[in-house]
């Protein structure tokens, strides 16, 4: 009776790892050989971990990446794309975020842009940073939408509140002039209190070209491009090469 009372205390007080891990502990023969001190070690490290795992699930949820499982773990070196393991663990360290710096990754369609910066962005998820993630097309379509409907400062201020900001492929789709004034409002509030992450067909010095004004243009290269991280990634498109691999006969 007392376990069981217990047991609704703990679920009670949202301690719901610490609980589970105390019912397990009970199926253990083992387990009254150990120190109480021990035990209780076990329990209240049980109860950190469910507690952290669901912030992370939390966070990823939030974050709406293309690619959620996406692993900087499971980077392909092997394929011909320039891509150096010392470039990727040095932002992968975490300071370019709690830096404000931003991060720009180039290449051409196919090369694996999109699941790179996923994969940076599943990484600061799991360092406990907010993280927001839109395809440009989405975000120009929401700031045209908020812009409507009068909830712009809404929007904005949602973005803002990222620790890291993903924005993939930009350039991607024709964009007015309005929109883009928009979007360097987005950058001039991040710069100095939150990291951006661009992933773009185009490289940057064709940015003027994208962007058509040439005056937003500066603004947004000088508050992106300074003082950011550059991944140029090159070769065959990786879609390509992998569906160009026969299959193998069972």
């Amino acid at each position: 009776m007392i376990y069981s009372q217990t047991l609704e205390k703990l679920r009670a007080l949202r301690l719901d790892g610490l609980a589970q891990a105390l019912e397990e502990q009970r199926q253990q023969a083992n387990v009254l050989q150990l120190e109480f001190e021990e035990r209780l070690a076990l329990l209240v490290e049980r109860q950190w971990s469910w507690k952290e795992n669901r912030a992370l699930a939390a966070r990823l949820k939030r974050a709406q990446l293309k690619f959620p499982n996406a692993c900087l773990e499971d980077i392909d070196y092997a394929l011909h794309r320039g891509l150096k393991r010392a470039h990727i663990e040095q932002v992968r360290a975490g300071e370019w975020v709690q830096n404000h710096r931003n991060c720009l990754i180039i290449g051409p369609t196919g090369i694996g842009k999109t699941y790179l910066g996923c994969a940076f962005g599943v990484q600061a998820c799991r360092d406990g940073f907010r993280t927001a993630y839109f395809t440009a097309p989405k975000l120009f379509r929401a700031l045209q939408q908020a812009h409507a409907d009068g909830s712009l400062t809404k929007l904005l201020k949602s973005i803002q509140k990222a620790c890291v900001f993903i924005v993939d492929d930009l350039g991607v789709a024709a964009v007015g002039p309005s929109q883009y004034r928009d979007f360097l409002e987005i950058i001039d509030d991040r710069s100095g209190n939150g990291s951006t992450l661009i992933t773009s067909q185009y490289p940057v010095e064709q940015w003027h070209e994208v962007i058509a004004d040439a005056t937003v243009a500066d603004a947004i290269l000088d508050r992106l491009v300074h003082n950011a991280y550059r991944l140029d990634l090159k070769g065959e498109s990786v879609r390509k090469t992998k569906n160009s691999i026969p299959a193998k006969t069972p």
